[in-house]
């Protein structure tokens, strides 16, 4: 069977410097979706042209957009770029761009062109679920979203928090405090019986 061997990481994107290149519907998808999660996120965008619906969103949250075809120097600072054009030559130029300076890179639609995946994501509160199909099918990952979404409890935030003030009191080395939160939230987790 094959395996997904990623590694999944919660990027704190407010700290990055994060570039869309493109303006069509595949980066407003892209925008919409990064800033549903993370609506501090620091994003430019490139592309000669924008839709509509992406001019009012990039409004919305502050979002820079350059009116111009891609070239090298929008890499200047960035950690992170999103190709989203319907050119396949100009989505390979920013990926090899990206690669030389070490920027980590999504093709959109293009799995050997991708650092990494966006994949679906669920919050509720301090809670986030992370799923990713290898960039194998994105309809899965988003069935899989939906049912996460209606699985996990609505107050699974206030179980966090209380967690968290839980966690505060405990004393003991760092071994014995999670020893003592394991044992406290094991129930948590039903166990089937064999």
């Amino acid at each position: 069977m094959e395996r997904n061997e990623l590694y999944p990481v919660f990027l704190k994107v407010s700290n990055l410097n994060v570039l869309i290149v493109g303006g069509g519907n595949v980066a407003l998808e892209k925008l919409s979706f990064l800033l549903k999660s993370s609506p501090n996120a620091q994003v430019e965008m490139v592309s000669p042209m924008f839709r509509e619906e992406t001019i009012a969103l990039a409004e919305k949250f502050g979002i820079t957009m350059h009116t111009s075809t891609y070239n090298e120097s929008f890499l200047k600072n960035k950690h992170m770029v999103v190709a989203t054009t319907d050119k396949v030559e100009v989505n390979e130029q920013v990926y090899h761009d990206c690669r030389a300076q070490s920027i980590l890179v999504n093709v959109a639609d293009n799995p050997p062109f991708c650092d990494f995946y966006m994949g679906g994501i669920v919050t509720k509160g301090n809670v986030k679920v992370a799923i990713s199909t290898n960039g194998k099918s994105p309809t899965t990952a988003k069935r899989l979203r939906q049912f996460f979404e209606d699985v996990i409890p609505e107050n699974i935030d206030d179980l966090v928090k209380n967690l968290n003030e839980f966690r505060k009191t405990i004393k003991g080395d760092f071994e014995e405090k999670v020893e003592t939160l394991n044992e406290f939230t094991k129930g948590l987790v039903n166990k089937k019986e064999p």
